[in-house]
């Protein structure tokens, strides 16, 4: 495994969320609330644990419906202006991404084809347009 979450990516990813992060046991715990929606999540980051035979990072996002979870994460992007923090994991050909919103929302594609990403846009049906453009901003941290 080539990345692992550090303090310092925490705090960047707590940022956009508007939260802070705190450390409970071996997980970074985030809360995240939308009164005006009555929403709530919760994030939990595990950095480098055993997962299976491997280790890995792992993402949990609690909602109050839905429990969601990212295995082998392998990068993330913050983007500010939106207000959120797009993780992402990958395997040969796909990506799988797990959409955390500072308006106290979420989202999962999974098994995307990689090549979605960068298609043409308007050469796919608006049921696949949405996955592709949503991970687009996570080609900058895939591996070549």
């Amino acid at each position: 495994m080539d990345f692992i979450f550090k303090e310092s990516d925490i705090q960047k990813i707590a940022a956009p969320l508007k939260t802070t992060a705190r450390k409970s046991g071996n997980a970074w715990r985030m809360i995240i609330s939308d009164r005006e929606e009555n929403r709530k999540i919760s994030i939990e980051i595990y950095s480098n644990i055993p997962i299976g035979e491997r280790m890995g990072n792992l993402i949990s996002v609690y909602t109050q419906d839905s429990h969601l979870q990212l295995h082998f994460c392998t990068g993330y992007v913050v983007s500010a202006s939106l207000g959120e923090v797009t993780f992402v994991a990958e395997s040969p050909g796909k990506v799988c991404g797990l959409i955390v919103e500072s308006g106290a929302s979420c989202s999962l594609y999974a098994n995307v084809d990689r090549e979605v990403l960068s298609g043409d846009f308007t050469q796919m049906g608006p049921e696949v347009v949405l996955s592709g453009v949503a991970l687009s901003l996570t080609e900058k941290v895939l591996s070549e």
